[in-house]
């Protein structure tokens, strides 16, 4: 790939109220937007880094301003991966290839990635960790929804109303929890009680990245899902065995191009796959719709969380998740 020029910025996505999880309250996202120009055809990139490893905006543009020079030079997504590690840099740059690949393709990206003309995706609507009141009338206010994800904070008996209130409230809905690693093995089997009575279908990272090992021989009714556990495919292996779905997220593995591959591995392994976000618009949520065409279960709900989004924006409705070719991945020239 000939010479590109490369454009940073940082840019600050207000929520429209805070947003609580174990151990964390957000009221607004830092988003690196990466642009990658051959002075003919564009690609953008999004990324918000992993908040839990340190991989903030500041860590993101130093990593990209390292590597300037090489970058615009020029590279591919191949060189990519071996420039930089798995993380939100990385990501920004993937995804900024991949629009830009396809620009010059005349091709979208779902096509170059050797995939199915994509579909709607039903996706999850997350319900932050509040009192069971205020998360049951959010569930309501979910009409829509045909599947909710409740975030827990690790005190059983908290989390256990959490759930049985929302349940009561939505008795019709596909229904997980994310723990984000709240729990110890020990309080655990309290949870789960709850969790079967409430017809809980997923069980997101109970444990801490580390404990992986404690969820051996545990009898447990319902999935677990891997997320902080499931950083990139160097962890797949390890959750063979004690996990039985890995959540994929672009920032974490370091794009689309990782994502497709993990989601390969993961099947191979006999893993189910899921695509999570660590939030931000609707220029990241475009690339995680083209790895959800591959996935059980589809979180892709960050948009709904902001105060504004960009335009053109994936598309909301009847508990689906739409993302058309002009929002990200080499339709917008055609469409121009």
């Amino acid at each position: 790939m000939s010479g590109l020029r490369l454009g940073v910025q940082v840019e600050q996505l207000p929520f429209t109220a805070p947003f609580r999880i174990a151990g964390h309250v957000f009221e607004h996202q830092d988003a690196v937007l990466v642009t990658l120009d051959d002075g003919v055809h564009r690609g953008r990139g999004e990324a918000a880094g992993v908040f839990y490893l340190g991989d903030d905006a500041a860590h993101m543009v130093a990593a990209i301003e390292s590597q300037r020079a090489v970058i615009e030079r020029g590279i591919d997504r191949g060189a990519l991966q071996r420039l930089l590690p798995p993380g939100g840099a990385r990501n920004a740059l993937d995804c900024a290839l991949w629009e830009l690949e396809a620009e010059r393709a005349g091709r979208p990206v779902w096509a170059l990635a050797g995939l199915k003309p994509p579909r709607e995706l039903i996706t999850t609507f997350t319900l932050g960790a509040e009192t069971p009141e205020v998360m049951a009338a959010g569930a309501r206010r979910y009409a829509a929804a045909r599947a909710l994800k409740l975030k827990l904070t690790g005190d059983p008996a908290l989390d256990g109303a959490r759930v049985t209130a929302v349940r009561a409230a939505r008795p019709d809905v596909w229904l997980g929890v994310d723990a984000n690693q709240g729990y110890s093995i020990e309080l655990l089997p309290r949870l789960i009680e709850v969790l079967v009575s409430a017809r809980v279908e997923l069980l997101e990272q109970p444990l801490a990245r580390g404990r992986e090992a404690d969820l051996e021989g545990l009898d447990v009714p319902i999935p677990i899902a891997a997320d902080e556990s499931a950083l990139s495919r160097n962890d797949i292996a390890g959750l063979v065995g004690r996990f039985d779905t890995v959540n994929i997220k672009l920032d974490k593995c370091g794009g689309l191009t990782e994502a497709l591959a993990m989601a390969h591995e993961a099947r191979h392994a006999g893993l189910d796959v899921m695509v999570g976000n660590m939030m931000g618009s609707s220029l990241a949520m475009a690339p995680a719709f083209v790895l959800g065409q591959l996935c059980d279960v589809v979180d892709l709900d960050g948009p709904t969380f902001l105060a504004r989004d960009r335009t053109p924006a994936v598309r909301y409705s009847g508990g689906r998740i739409w993302c058309d070719e002009v929002v990200w991945g080499g339709a917008r020239r055609r469409a121009a």
